[in-house]
């Protein structure tokens, strides 16, 4: 039976994987920390390469978030130890995250990711997941586009910024052209509320009101 898409929202299903450090189960291996599980195509080509050594310059910045990252693709896991070698010895990277190895496309499946014009390839693809191990945001790019970490550390620390204070991030946030680095406050859901708000923070209108944090 083919596998459905996760929706966000959704929680993360539970899987074994086989990665190059070890076997570790999916959500559980993660529980109380966000993750990010990321798939590219295939080892040992030239826009993947450049997103690991960009994942891990930036691995520091997700750790103090209290985010992990896990690769994934249909390689074997020699062909992921070889590689991860090669961006050391060559690049003078370290790839410090686990990377799972999918040969058999048994996790690919399970999360959607298997592109079907593409036979066996994987997706370039990325779950945020949070502490609950629910799915909260999906990401896909093409073969050709390399993802932009910048944009997905920004996913994250937003997320955990509107969880915290039961608001909304604007667009581009933290320099939002209307509103700078400041945040939304949910819209009233009846009368009385719509007409205070403009005296509780500085609105455009009763349905969009925002505030400093």
């Amino acid at each position: 039976m083919e596998k459905k898409m996760p929706l966000i929202g959704e929680k993360f299903p539970e899987l074994e994987v086989q990665t190059t450090q070890g076997k570790i189960k999916l959500p559980e291996a993660y529980a109380g920390k966000w993750f990010i599980l990321f798939s590219h195509p295939a080892d040992f080509t030239p826009v993947c390469t450049t997103e690991f050594v960009a994942f891990q310059k930036r691995y520091e910045k997700f750790r103090a978030l209290n985010t992990e990252l896990i690769g994934l693709s249909i390689d074997q896991v020699f062909s992921h130890i070889k590689w991860v070698e090669w961006i050391k010895d060559t690049l003078g990277v370290e790839i410090e995250f686990p990377v799972i190895a999918d040969d058999t496309g048994r996790v690919a499946t399970e999360l959607g990711i298997i592109h079907p014009a593409k036979g066996t390839n994987t997706v370039r693809a990325v779950f945020i997941v949070d502490p609950q191990g629910v799915m909260r945001a999906m990401l896909y790019y093409p073969q050709e586009l390399g993802r932009n970490m910048d944009e997905i550390l920004r996913m994250v620390e937003a997320f955990q910024i509107a969880d915290k204070n039961g608001v909304a991030m604007p667009a581009n946030w933290p320099e939002n052209e209307l509103i700078k680095d400041r945040v939304i406050i949910p819209p009233a859901s009846d009368v009385k509320t719509a007409q205070q708000r403009p005296q509780e923070y500085e609105c455009f209108d009763w349905w969009f009101c925002h505030k400093k944090l």
